[in-house]
Parts: C-alpha cells; structure tokens; sequence
C-alpha cells in the first residue's frame, strides 16, 4: 500500500533500504564469477568506465550491479526501479522516471533491473512488491518508495535527494554546473493542492482535489489511484479503536469485523485484516456475505496486484466463495 504523498516506507525492501540493513556488495562475488563464465562483465572500481556509461538510463544485470550501481553511486547518484514486465504499475512508473533521468542532464542515473531476470537482487533488497525504487548514494540506499507515486511526488522526492547529496558526490555538482546550474522543476499545483490537504488530514478536501483532477483526465492513472488511498485513509481514520475487541468478541458483528479490517491494515498488519474477512466471507451469506466481498476487493485496490499477500488473498477468497 502506498501513500498518497511522500515516501511509502512500508514494504521489507524499503525498510531494509531505510535501515542500512543491506550490503550492495553482496553481489560482487556473483559478478565476478558471471565475468569467468564470460558473461558481460561488471566495471572494477577506479577503471574508466564503459561506452555509453553517460546515459540517463541504464539496464543493469546480476553481472553488472557491483559496477554500475554500486562503484557509480560513489561519484552520483543512482536511482534503482525495480520492475517487470508483468507488472501494471511499472509500465506507470518507468516512463515517468525515464523522462527524469533525461531531464536532468546527467545529475543522476536511473538503473533499471528486470526482477525476473536478476531474481538475486530483488532478493537483495528483500523486495515483495513492485515497482520498488531505491536511491543509492555512496554505495548505500538512503531512501526508497514503493508503488506508482504521482509524478509531483516523484520531482520533489529526486529535488530533496539531490539537494542533500550535492556536496557530498561530485557528479551531482558537476553535472549540474554543466547544464547551468539546478534547475527547479515545476510542480503541478493540482496534486500539490491535494497533497497539502492530504498532509494537514483534510480528506475531503484531498479526495475533492484528486477527483477534480480526474473529472478533466478520467485516464490519470495516478491521481486514480490517490483517490483510492485518500478514501482508505479517511475511512481508517474514523475506525472506532475498539473495533477489533468488538470483532473478537463477536464475530457476527459486521461492522464491528470490517472496522477491525481496516484499522489492522492500516496498523500494517494486512494478513490478518485480510484473513478476518475471508473468515467473514466464510461465515456469511446473501447481501451480507457480498458486502463483505466488496470491502475486502475495496482493500486490494490499496496494494500492488502483484503483491504476494493481495494474490494469497485473491486465492483464499475464492476458495471461501466457491
């Protein structure tokens, strides 16, 4: 699930990432061995680097990681988007992040890596959904997102970076003083309207704002996906806390069971919020057993499709059903 503003630290790759929890250099011995067996080798550190090393955007593999992530984030930074090719949200994102990477003329590189292809770094990572992006800066990650944010969001996540790591790589102070110096980007006054009101806990005032935007852009797969989030949180936000005492305490009550749902996805405990309400599916029937099914298919909407827990919980919910 991710947030509507900001950073969505909420899945084990980017609490890993956020912790210093993991060692790029992990990979390394993998590199070198696919170097014997003649597969595309990884650039030692310190040696000049290979054609093309320049572009915005660069596919990286198990092979070449140590080099062109690892070795490259000691002189800039380097944004990872995990991906795959399967992945709905992905194809949202990469284009976004491509556009960037051009955009900003060589302050920092975008490294895309395939998760089907290079499982080891996926694993690295601790990845369970995609897309999962991490930025790397002097051979460690120093922040992370998951999940298609808004491309405002995305701006001024790279602009805080950025700003940050200036004085301590000097390929983001060089390339910058190449192009002219930082260039500010524009942000789009819709979202950051909706965001503001997200972050001051005005709900109404961000789904109004998000909803505006797709009255003029019914397509804006993004803003589509705000709303989702901002409706969930405005609903979590209105849980009685003794929800899930009164659901424990009498499993037929359903309001009581769908509170307790979503205070304990909110809580970041979704499996069991998940599995209460399979539980409910199971215990249900006619009208009620529906309304349960359509606020338990309400909270996949907040989660990655691909997401392992939201595909267990397809599963069981069909089971329950049939």
């Amino acid at each position: 699930m991710t947030h509507p503003r900001g950073t969505a630290a909420n899945s084990p790759a980017v609490s890993a990432a956020l912790s210093g929890a993991v060692d790029l250099s992990g990979l390394k011995a993998r590199a070198d061995a696919a170097r014997q067996q003649g597969q595309a080798p990884s650039r030692p550190a310190g040696d000049a680097p290979p054609a093309g090393a320049g572009a915005a955007v660069i596919d990286v593999t198990e092979a070449t990681f140590q080099a062109e992530v690892v070795d490259r984030s000691l002189e800039t930074l380097v944004v990872v988007d995990l991906w795959a090719d399967w992945c709905g949200p992905c194809k949202q994102l990469s284009p976004v992040l491509e556009r960037l990477a051009a955009e900003g003329n060589g302050s920092w590189v975008l490294a895309k890596v395939d998760v089907d292809a290079n499982p080891r770094i996926s694993q690295l990572f601790g990845v369970q959904s995609i897309p999962t992006v991490v930025a790397i800066a002097g051979g460690q990650p120093v922040d992370a997102f998951s999940g298609a944010l808004p491309e405002p969001q995305i701006r001024q996540w790279l602009t805080q970076l950025l700003d940050a790591l200036r004085d301590k790589l000097p390929g983001i102070r060089a390339a910058e003083e190449a192009a002219g110096g930082p260039v500010e980007e524009p942000e789009d006054l819709r979202f950051t309207e909706a965001e503001e009101a997200f972050d001051r806990g005005d709900f109404a005032a961000a789904q109004a704002a998000y909803q505006r935007i797709l009255d003029s852009e019914p397509g804006n797969e993004l803003a589509k996906a705000a709303l989702v989030q901002v409706k969930f949180a405005a609903r979590a936000s209105e849980a009685d806390p003794s929800a899930v005492a009164r659901a424990e305490a009498d499993p037929d009550d359903l309001d009581a069971q769908l509170a307790a749902a979503d205070l304990e996805v909110a809580q970041q405990a979704i499996e069991n919020g998940f599995a209460r309400l399979i539980a409910a599916v199971r215990r249900t029937s006619g009208e009620d057993r529906n309304r349960v099914r359509e606020h338990l298919v309400s909270l996949f909407d907040l989660f990655d499709p691909a997401d392992e827990r939201v595909i267990k919980a397809r599963r069981d919910l069909a089971s329950a059903l049939f």
